[in-house]
């Protein structure tokens, strides 16, 4: 284990590339549009109106057409968190204010899904994938002689994130035209994603795959031409378009579900504390990229204690994102070290918070729990959460969110 210098601002990507080495791919470069950090999330918070945001969330190019808030960064990653989102736009327009918030349950119900069933997120989970294409590479299956793919690629690799409704394009190309599996195109996006999150990120490729639902979510020339007018004129494949058609149908092998989406038997522990657990004196609070805000509970308790942050060396030797996410995180530590002491490491977060008294915010994520039963916090504070996981279905977010939001049966996943 080693204990890294505190990043200053401004030289965020200088302490990537110099310590961070062999724990990510690609060139380190800054995300064109993102900044890491509370005063970032902040000023993008404060300058978000959703006004408009039903009609335009779904629109692609050119961005003066785009109603999508853009916060999903920030959110990731604890700086707004979706309470905040959610108070944030009372009192706007009603329809507006109802498809944003169904944006934010879907996020949540995301993270119940993912709370509850861990690594069985990675599963097929209600259908099995149709693997209609031919199984091809991702780099024949993600052409970028298509310009609507070189498009949102593009944006992908410039800024780190994508709309909505280019994800579910390249999700759709990926595994049900070309017939790869869905689970090695999330990690594929998951890996070069700002909000990358194992949480929202699987549950969107099981959505669009079909798994999650038993119909899969066809990209075809239609969708581009409506949501990103001007893209195929210019195009060298606009009179052999590969997706001129809707990829064809096909039968679905419905699965046996496992019984933790209809029940939690243990909804609490999935939950969490409902208030601060343990306490006596702290000499550090450890955070991690869950939660990299002001507004972290444990970091609001304990204003006086330093903040750690591990850069987790086996589990980034093994994920490989790409530099442009340890940049933003860095970017947080930076702007975070500018109010308060920050330590920062890199190693085994096990093996460097051995013997510290440190506080820390339940976190809802599997990796979390299990260093946690290890280090042994001595303070343990509630998750933010926007709606507590209760005992019922997760089978579907319609199932969900009737059981969370009284009066609302029969909803679906939004469209993108």
């Amino acid at each position: 284990m080693t204990t890294l210098p505190v990043p200053a601002p401004g030289e965020e990507s200088d302490f990537v590339a110099r310590h961070l080495r062999g724990l990510f791919s690609g060139e380190v470069t800054r995300s064109a549009r993102f900044r890491g950090g509370q005063v970032a999330a902040d000023t993008a918070l404060a300058s978000f109106d959703v006004r408009g945001y039903a009609a335009r969330r779904s629109e692609v190019w050119p961005p003066s057409r785009r109603g999508a808030s853009g916060l999903s960064p920030w959110i990731r990653h604890g700086l707004i968190t979706l309470p905040r989102a959610w108070a944030h736009v009372e009192g706007g327009p009603a329809r507006d204010v109802e498809r944003f918030r169904d944006e934010l349950l879907w996020q949540e119900y995301a993270r119940h899904v993912y709370a509850r069933i861990g690594a069985g997120i990675g599963r097929d989970l209600r259908a099995a994938q149709a693997l209609w294409g031919s199984a091809s590479e991702p780099g024949h299956a993600l052409d970028r002689r298509m310009a609507c793919i070189d498009l949102v690629l593009g944006e992908l690799d410039r800024d780190g994130w994508m709309v909505n409704q280019s994800r579910m394009w390249i999700a759709s190309q990926w595994s049900v035209r070309h017939g790869l599996s869905w689970q090695r195109g999330e990690l594929w996006m998951r890996r070069r994603l700002l909000d990358g999150s194992r949480a929202a990120n699987a549950l969107g490729w099981q959505w669009t795959a079909g798994t999650a639902t038993g119909r899969p979510y066809g990209f075809s020339r239609q969708q581009v031409e409506r949501r990103a007018p001007g893209t195929c004129s210019g195009c060298s494949l606009s009179r052999a378009c590969p997706i001129g058609d809707w990829p064809p149908d096909g039968a679905v092998d419905r699965l046996a579900p496992s019984p933790l989406l209809a029940r939690d038997p243990d909804h609490e522990a999935t939950a969490g504390p409902l208030g601060p657990e343990g306490g006596g004196d702290v000499d550090a609070v450890w955070i991690t990229a869950e939660s990299l805000g002001d507004g972290d509970p444990a970091l609001v308790a304990h204003p006086d204690a330093p903040a750690m942050f591990v850069f987790d060396e086996g589990y980034l030797d093994r994920f490989r994102p790409m530099a442009t996410r340890l940049v933003f995180i860095t970017e947080c530590l930076a702007d975070l070290a500018t109010r308060r002491p920050v330590e920062v490491h890199r190693g085994d977060p096990v093996a460097v918070l051995a013997g510290r008294r440190v506080a820390a915010t339940y976190t809802p994520v599997p990796g979390w729990s299990a260093r946690a039963a290890a280090i042994a916090p001595v303070a343990v504070h509630p998750w933010p959460w926007l709606r507590r996981p209760g005992p019922g279905s997760v089978a579907s977010f319609s199932a969900w969110r009737g059981v969370r939001r009284e009066g609302r049966r029969g909803a679906r996943r939004p469209r993108g």
